[in-house]
């Protein structure tokens, strides 16, 4: 396994010195907490950064009037702990802060080593609590722009995509091949990766709902669907036809175009004037012959499906902003 050190590692790393550094400056007890909450609290997203800060800083303190009421009240024992819990962490789970039950139990234990409630200590523990929470939300703020990485995900599937259209022209035209398939693979792994870091993108943005990217890799996945339902009828043909060779030629110009530029209705155009013209040829003059060109009907059938979905991208946005050239 390859060994790097991530960005957020780096975050992590840094927003946790600074907090525990603060805390001690400060004159804080129980400060290497501080550095415990920041750790806790940084995220791979901005939104879930935020979503995990506000449980912390809720069930922190909450956590404090419910370790006054029962340790005054009752004790401080360790059995008055394990009671404390039993009301706590349902009142957290009800204001659902589940993951600050975890961070909170620590106040719960600091408060309880104390052995004494005072003003003080609750000054404490709640400046604990912002300095840790406060500097991984400022840490958090930065988040490396995604785009040159979306952008690497769409011509590596385009790319892949290319592969596979030649490889579908060539066993019409020959009959042969010797691909391995590693793309059709290659290609169902990307898609998924790319989808998960376009929706990650979204969650680094607190005003944006979608994502261009997300759309666009929808948009292929659903493509690629088709591709995978077409290749069995592409290696079930026995024999070559010209119908075959004239989806060939098709296919040959429809890769040199695959692209987030919507050209689909250029090729719909194509593909019904080639339907046409298999209208027009002879009938199949055996059985072969027409279960080849039964298949050949299914193939465009397919093609035709392609690029419907293709059509129903919307380019004109993802145009103005990244200002896509044609390949």
């Amino acid at each position: 396994m390859k060994y790097r050190i991530g960005y957020r590692t780096i975050k992590t790393a840094l927003g946790t010195a600074i907090s525990i550094l603060l805390a001690q400056q400060l004159g804080l007890h129980n400060f290497a907490s501080a550095g415990i909450l920041t750790i806790l609290c940084i995220k791979v997203t901005k939104r879930k950064s935020i979503r995990a800060s506000w449980d912390r800083f809720l069930a922190c303190t909450l956590a404090m009037p419910f370790s006054s009421l029962f340790f005054e009240l009752i004790g401080y024992h360790p059995i008055v702990i394990g009671i404390m819990l039993l009301f706590f962490i349902p009142t957290v789970v009800m204001f659902k802060a589940n993951d600050g039950i975890v961070t909170s139990s620590v106040i719960i234990l600091h408060i309880y080593m104390a052995n004494k409630l005072s003003p003080a200590l609750y000054l404490n523990e709640l400046g604990v609590i912002i300095i840790g929470i406060g500097v991984a939300l400022l840490i958090n703020l930065y988040m490396p722009s995604a785009d040159d990485k979306l952008k690497d995900y769409q011509l590596r599937i385009e790319e892949n995509f290319k592969v596979i259209f030649y490889e579908m022209v060539s066993y019409l035209r020959t009959g042969e091949s010797t691909w391995s398939g590693k793309e059709i693979t290659e290609t169902a792994n990307l898609l998924d990766e790319a989808k998960l870091f376009a929706f990650r993108d979204v969650e680094n943005h607190f005003l944006r709902e979608e994502n261009d990217y997300f759309h666009y890799f929808k948009m292929r996945e659903k493509q690629f669907e088709i591709i995978e339902r077409v290749l069995p009828i592409v290696t079930s043909l026995t024999v070559t036809l010209p119908q075959g060779k004239m989806i060939a030629e098709f296919l040959q110009e429809l890769s040199q175009h695959i692209q987030p530029v919507n050209t689909a209705h250029i090729y719909l155009e194509k593909l019904k004037e080639m339907k046409k013209e298999f209208e027009e040829m002879d009938l199949p003059k055996t059985r072969e012959e027409f279960e080849v060109r039964a298949s050949l009907l299914q193939l465009v059938k397919e093609m035709n499906e392609y690029l419907i979905i293709k059509s129903t991208f919307n380019t004109t946005r993802w145009n103005k902003v990244r200002k896509v050239e044609a390949n």
